[in-house]
C-alpha cells in the first residue's frame, strides 16, 4: 500500500516513516502543503495521512484540493489542535479520520487498517436466498426472474439487503433517497414503498418486518 505522508516535523516524520515502512507501506514524505498538494495531483497513493499545521499550504486545505480531484481517496489528520471546532472543520473539509497529537503509533496503524478496509470496492452483486441484486444494472432477480423496480424501490431493497438482519430506519431511507436529487415527500410515502416492496417479494422467502417506532428490518421468514 502506498501512503503519503504530509508532515513538516523532521524528527516526527523519520519516525513515522520508518515505523509506517515496517508495517509494510510504501512511503512517500512531503514536509509542506505545497508539495503533499503536488505529490496528490500527480500520482494519488492509496491513503494519506496529512498534518493540518503545514507550512506554505496547511493541511486543511491540501485536503479540500484533493477531494476536489479524489473524492475517494482515504485522508487521515494529524492535528495539534484538540478543540471542537478544529475537528469539526477537518472532518466537513472531507477527512476520514483524526488523530490528535501526542498519539501511539499502533492506534495510528489501526485506523489506518480500518480507513483501507471501508475504502475497498463494495460487491457489486448481492445475493440472500433466491433474490439477488446487480448494483452495476439495479436490477433485481427473483431466482430468475426479473423484479420491476422503479428507482426508489431498487434503493429501498439495496438498503434493505445490505443491513440485512439490521432495522433500518425511515431516516436511512430518507438518505438514500435524497441521492437521486429529488424530494422524499410527505406522509406515509416510506409506508407505501414498503408495502409495494412487501408484495414484488411475495414467495421469496424474505419479508420486510416493521419495527415499531424503530424502522423496517428484512429476514428470512421464519415459516418457510
Amino acid at each position: 500500500m502506498k501512503l503519503l505522508l504530509a508532515e513538516d516535523d523532521a524528527v516526527l516524520a523519520d519516525a513515522l516513516i520508518t515505523q509506517l515502512q515496517s508495517a509494510g507501506f510504501e512511503v512517500e514524505h512531503a514536509p509542506n502543503g505545497a508539495v503533499a498538494d503536488f505529490l496528490l495531483a500527480r500520482n494519488p497513493p492509496d491513503i494519506a495521512v496529512l498534518d493540518l499545521g503545514l507550512p506554505m499550504l496547511d493541511g486543511l486545505s491540501v485536503l479540500q484540493n484533493v477531494r476536489k480531484s479524489h473524492p475517494t481517496l482515504p485522508v487521515l489528520l494529524l492535528t495539534a489542535k484538540d478543540s471542537l471546532d478544529d475537528r469539526v472543520a477537518g472532518l466537513q473539509a472531507g477527512a476520514d479520520d483524526y488523530v490528535t497529537k501526542p498519539f501511539d503509533f499502533p492506534e495510528l496503524l489501526a485506523r489506518l487498517h480500518a480507513l483501507l478496509r471501508r475504502s475497498q470496492p463494495k460487491a457489486m452483486h448481492e445475493q440472500w436466498g433466491g433474490l439477488s441484486l446487480d448494483a452495476s444494472t439495479r436490477k433485481a432477480l427473483l431466482g430468475s426472474t426479473p423484479i420491476d423496480l422503479s428507482g426508489r424501490e431498487w434503493d429501498l431493497l439495496d438498503l434493505l439487503v445490505k443491513q440485512r438482519d439490521k432495522v433500518v430506519t425511515k431516516d436511512q431511507i430518507v438518505q438514500a433517497w435524497n441521492g437521486e436529487g429529488a424530494e422524499v415527500g410527505g406522509g406515509n410515502a416510506i409506508e407505501v414503498y414498503i408495502h409495494k416492496l412487501r408484495r414484488k417479494l411475495d414467495g421469496s422467502g424474505l419479508q420486510i418486518r416493521t419495527v415499531r417506532g424503530l424502522g423496517y428490518l428484512m429476514e428470512a421468514d421464519a415459516s418457510r
